[in-house]
């Protein structure tokens, strides 16, 4: 459990580092992310987004496990 807290941080800096890099990529703001704007409201789903992270998470898990 050590181990893996341990790699969490660490993975949480790294992306605290890359975040001027990370911020200029296409994420949140691909065609398919639902954004409705109205007079005093705005709702803001980012489903394309959330798919496309989740594929690229699922497989990364699946190669490290291999």
């Amino acid at each position: 459990m050590r181990r893996a807290l341990i790699i969490i941080g660490v993975l949480v800096v790294l992306a605290g580092l890359a975040w001027p890099w990370l911020s200029k990529l296409p994420l949140g703001r691909l065609p398919g992310d639902i954004v409705v704007d109205r007079p005093g409201m705005k709702f803001y789903f980012p489903i394309v987004t959330s798919l496309l992270v989740s594929a690229v998470i699922t497989i990364v898990l699946w190669l490290t496990r291999r």
